[in-house]
């Protein structure tokens, strides 16, 4: 037999804290990849407005 007693929970508990830890790893990636989508959909609306104002800079020089 083994040399553990019949409520030895110690993989129980084991598994338990790999999952959490797994758990935690998959929030902080969702959260990172969450930020780094919001920060390239703010650059990219950035991007636009600064060539729509170039656009109309150029167009305003034209009309002289």
């Amino acid at each position: 037999m083994t040399d553990r007693d019949w409520y030895d929970d110690s993989d129980y508990e084991s598994a338990v804290e790999r999952a959490k830890r797994m758990t935690r790893v998959g929030w902080a990636a969702i959260v990172g990849a969450t930020v780094l989508m919001v920060v390239a959909a703010i650059t990219a609306v950035v991007v636009l407005f600064a060539a729509f104002l170039g656009m109309v800079y150029i167009l305003t020089l034209s009309d002289r």
